[in-house]
């Protein structure tokens, strides 16, 4: 592994990825599940939870790049713009930097078509 080496996959957010987020976690938000209340938001209706999104970037870093066995050290995560249910989120994974300690750093967006929806930097362990 090497700096500029990438990984991307789209994720679909639906009700149940909503429910099953929810269910894991225990965040039952109304900004999340209540139509009424979400739309007197700033965001003018129901949001995904931004942790979901951050859980997809997590699923690149845990099954694609670096893989089977990465260690999160950390996460820096900034949410830029709203998903909503219904869209595809794109996650995209690259390598940084690399030391010579194991360890890697690694640029971490996620896009609902050309929208930057969430922007951070990760370290891991690598495995």
């Amino acid at each position: 592994m090497q700096a500029g080496d990438r990984a991307e996959r789209e994720f679909h957010v639906s009700e149940q990825t909503l429910e099953d987020f929810a269910a894991a976690c225990g965040d039952r938000n109304p900004l999340h599940f209540d139509e009424e209340f979400a739309a007197s938001t700033r965001f003018g209706g129901r949001i995904a939870h931004g942790m979901l999104t951050a859980g997809f970037i997590s699923a690149v870093i845990g099954n694609d790049l670096p893989g089977a066995g990465t260690v999160y050290l950390g996460q820096d995560l900034q949410f830029c713009a709203p998903v909503r249910v219904g869209d595809h989120v794109r996650c995209e994974v690259t390598v940084a930097e690399v030391d010579a300690r194991g360890r890697a750093t690694l640029e971490t967006r996620a896009w609902v078509g050309e929208t930057l929806v969430v922007d951070g930097t990760a370290r891991v362990l690598l495995p």
